[in-house]
């Protein structure tokens, strides 16, 4: 959002931040809600099971970035801009290009995945994937005309579309998903693995389905309060605007899907290939990573909300030239990141095992290792979240693309080297994971130190919340250790109740530890959406 769309929303009396607020809540419960489906996926259908569902989605992810990523953020600039200079054929026009433009996307990344669902599995040296692939397959058309309402619906600063949509999308995905995948367990793994990828579609049929009834009532309504008189751009013009926005976006969001698409690919051919797997324990080892990675994505859905409020807060006052006002927003919101990001990681690399017992007590072995490697790399996503957002309030989009191109590297390679050594085998393409995540996170604070006036002061940022983080694990390791003990009379409840207890406890310990050393302070906090109610809760000044 840049400066002089802010000034006319303040102009209309809008404030950015209530709009970030309800796109935030919808972020967290959506990211909540797809964290259980997949845990409760994962106990239905097994780790094997698990293997066909990662492919197929993987697949999705790909060519689903590839058709919209972007393109939303892309119509709702154009169109806000529009708008903000009463041209409202304008408006009519981007929307009909976007529809169409999408619908032509979704529907060439619909076919390859209905046509081609055998050469796709094949890439994984994994047949039984392609029921999967191909029960998906129509969801790509789906999102992409729902991407055009979205985009239609935030141009105009409305919210509600985008939030609810995701909602209804992950509930039918989470509802239909599990259900089915239970049904046609008695048919087998593939085909249970398939019911599940079925809620996914009808997920996304239903938010379609929403999305295009609140687009055309609120088209209605704008048709009604006024007639323009403004000639409209040509097609081919507005087209050519369109993904020249959308298309930096592209890149740097579809290298990321990329990545897991190729993770696949690697743990799937070299543990089979060099390591001397066959098919089904190698494809057992992907289900696990796909697990382990539920717990992995999950502190970066309350970082998000953090990204969605500061650029705005940072391209308002860069955009009046208040640099120092911007500086202070910048370094609060790489704090408020370390400080919600860092011990989440912690917790859950040294709670791994009672973690992935009490989530997955059916599960191999293996998922323990993995989670206490992936833990840590939960914390580098968040940091390259939140540098990405400050570079992109800043209107260096394009930054972050070279980092995560070299980010990428260094992960192909690092995964090449050791998935295909049995040495390391699943546990390469975590470390793999942990290491390229890192170098993007590292390299983005460099750009953000060269590129930023006034740069954030990383001293001030990290040392006392990595300290606090460290001492909380001790704490929860510490407890977790005691209380198992305690609690033995419980038999197999043990290990929950005293994880749960463990977590409680390292939570509140840690948040008096913050306040108490002054480490979280008001401006911090004031920048998540409602911060200075939360800051007042808190009794922080």
């Amino acid at each position: 959002m840049d400066g002089r769309t802010l000034l006319v929303q303040e102009k209309k009396g809008q404030n950015y931040l209530h709009g970030a607020a309800i796109l935030a809540a919808a972020v967290v419960i959506v990211k909540i809600l797809g964290a259980v489906y997949k845990i409760a996926l994962g106990n239905i259908i097994g780790d094997e099971g698990f293997g066909h569902f990662t492919i197929a989605y993987n697949i999705y992810n790909v060519l689903l970035t590839l058709s919209t990523a972007g393109l939303p953020i892309a119509v709702s600039r154009m169109i806000s801009e529009a708008d903000a200079l009463d041209r409202g054929n304008q408006v009519k026009r981007i929307y009909s290009v976007a529809k169409i433009s999408f619908c032509l996307l979704g529907a060439l990344g619909t076919s390859i995945m209905l046509f081609f669902p055998n050469a796709l599995a094949m890439l994984f040296r994994a047949p039984d994937a392609a029921k999967s692939i191909q029960t998906l397959a129509p969801s790509i058309f789906l999102v992409c005309l729902m991407s055009a309402y979205r985009g239609y619906t935030q141009g105009h600063s409305d919210m509600k579309l985008t939030s609810v949509s995701q909602v209804i999308e992950v509930l039918g995905k989470a509802v239909f998903g599990l259900l089915f995948a239970k049904i046609f367990l008695k048919y087998g793994l593939p085909t249970a693995a398939a019911g599940a990828i079925a809620g996914v579609t009808i997920g996304s049929a239903l938010g379609c389905l929403y999305s295009a009834v609140y687009a055309k009532a609120m088209e209605r309504v704008r048709k009604r309060r006024a007639q323009y008189t403004d000639r409209a751009d040509s097609p081919g013009r507005i087209c050519r605007s369109l993904f020249s926005i959308a298309i930096p976006i592209v890149i740097g969001s579809s290298v990321l899907n990329i990545m897991s698409f190729i993770d696949t690919v690697l743990i799937m051919n070299l543990l089979q290939g060099k390591v001397g797997l066959d098919y089904a324990a190698a494809n057992a080892l992907n289900g696990v990573f796909g697990k382990v990675q539920t717990l992995f994505n999950l502190p970066s859905s309350f970082i998000v909300p953090l990204t969605i409020s500061v650029i705005p807060a940072i391209s308002a006052y860069a955009a009046q030239r208040k640099n120092k006002e911007a500086a202070v927003a910048a370094q609060s919101s790489l704090k408020m990141t370390t400080l919600l990001a860092l011990p989440a990681g912690v917790g859950l690399s040294v709670l791994a095992m009672p973690i992935m017992n009490a989530l997955y007590p059916d599960s191999l072995a293996e998922g323990v290792g993995l989670l206490r490697i992936l833990g840590m790399a939960s914390y580098f996503v968040c940091l390259s979240l939140i540098t990405n957002a400050i570079l992109q309030a800043y209107g260096h989009e394009r930054l972050p693309i070279f980092t995560i191109v070299i980010g990428s590297i260094v992960r192909i390679c690092i995964g090449y080297i050791l998935i295909g050594n049995p040495k390391y085998g699943i546990y390469g393409a975590a470390i793999a994971t942990l290491v390229s995540d890192a170098v993007i996170g590292i390299l983005n604070l460099l750009l953000v130190k060269i590129v930023v006036p006034r740069a954030p002061r990383y001293g001030k940022i990290f040392i006392m919340p990595v300290i606090c983080s460290a001492v909380m694990g001790l704490v929860a390791y510490g407890s977790y250790s005691l209380l198992v003990r305690a609690t033995g009379f419980l038999g197999r409840y043990s290990m929950r109740v005293s994880m749960a207890l463990a977590i409680i406890i390292a939570v509140v310990f840690y948040l008096i530890e913050i306040i108490a050393t002054r480490t979280l302070t008001y401006e911090d906090i004031k920048l998540l959406p409602k911060g200075e109610k939360l800051a007042k809760l808190l009794k922080i000044r």
